[in-house]
């Protein structure tokens, strides 16, 4: 098999809990299979993220992210104007941006079509703001506290985030809302999606209590966009306002800003390669 790129690159995380050193064999594997083995491996926390200039030095075409959204943020974000691209491989908890581009599937399933030629390589939609870039979505509303109570329940277990999940509640159904500009209808929070034709504004809903059952389960299930919601606002610039500080969600990496806070529609500034 002759691979459609020569010299990859991997990004992963020895210290993740979900680090699986057979995966990490198998990548190196499928890569040398493919006629391009591992030219290098940067293993965080102990190597820095290569930015565009090392990448360029070292000759290096593509750049296997096995890691999680935030992490693949992270390596495009620094990687920016780089002519080379970018596969982000799930290895992570949440894996959004990889399914995005993939599918639900395995390592070693999406190297075998990405390396055989068999993928797309382009830009891909972001959202752009004064606080960062997300390359998924963004969360922004008093209920990304539930955020908090996933990473607990990932890190310490079922019991500790059990303790964190009231006030988790209480925060979602009692701090102020948000709203996009020129509405009048505030949310625990507005979910920001980036697409080819704008950016898409969905308020997520707690009407009854099965709607609030719903949310924090999507929360700490993993996908936060699985719980009931409805679009509100479609559009290249989208303001949002609050009564108080609010609280974001980057592709999985919390964050705050004073309202009002203005997000805008942007394309990466590296490819990404897509297999789906």
């Amino acid at each position: 098999m002759t691979s459609a790129f020569s010299r990859p690159a991997l990004i992963c995380n020895s210290q993740s809990g979900s680090h699986d050193p057979a995966i990490e064999t198998a990548i190196a594997q499928a890569c040398k299979a493919a006629g391009a083995p591992l030219a290098a491996t940067f293993a965080l926390p102990d190597d820095a993220i290569p930015d565009a200039a090392a990448l360029r030095a070292t000759g290096i075409d593509l750049l296997l992210v096995w890691a999680g959204d935030g992490t693949i943020n992270a390596a495009a974000t620094e990687a920016a104007g780089w002519d080379g691209a970018i596969l982000p491989l799930p290895g992570g908890t949440l894996n959004l941006l990889s399914k995005a581009l993939h599918g639900d599937r395995p390592v070693p399933e999406i190297l075998v079509d990405a390396l055989g030629g068999r993928a797309r390589r382009r830009p891909v939609p972001i959202v752009r703001s004064e606080n960062g870039t997300a390359f998924i979505t963004i969360v922004a509303g008093p209920a990304t506290r539930w955020a908090e109570v996933r990473e607990t329940m990932r890190q310490d277990g079922i019991v500790e985030a059990s303790r964190a999940a009231p006030d988790a509640l209480e925060t979602m159904l009692n701090a102020p809302g948000v709203r996009v500009a020129g509405q009048d209808t505030a949310y625990p929070a507005i979910i920001l999606t980036p697409t080819e034709t704008g950016l898409r504004a969905d308020g997520i809903l707690t009407e009854g209590s099965m709607d609030v059952l719903r949310h924090g389960l999507a929360w700490l299930g993993g996908d936060f966009r699985d719980g009931p919601s409805e679009e509100i606002a479609r559009a290249e610039t989208i303001i949002l306002e609050s009564d108080a500080p609010i609280s974001l969600e980057y592709d999985g990496e919390l964050a705050e800003t004073p309202s009002p806070a203005r997000f805008a529609l942007g394309m990466s500034a590296v490819d990404f390669v897509a297999t789906a």
